[in-house]
């Protein structure tokens, strides 16, 4: 079993990361696992969008 983590700050970046990565490898996927985080910096409002595939 491994894993692979995604970290972007756009959720269509994410996604396409994602399928990036599934149409490189051939690989059996077990799971995904999806977390967004906000932070808020100033005025400045900061997304994070993660992703961990666990896979075989």
């Amino acid at each position: 079993m491994k894993v692979k983590i995604f970290d972007e700050e756009h959720e269509s970046d994410l996604e396409k990361s994602i399928n990036d990565f599934l149409a490189k490898e051939e690989v059996d996927v077990i799971d995904i696992k999806l977390q967004t985080a906000i932070a808020v910096s100033g005025e400045e409002q900061i997304y994070c969008f993660t992703a961990m595939i666990i896979y075989t």
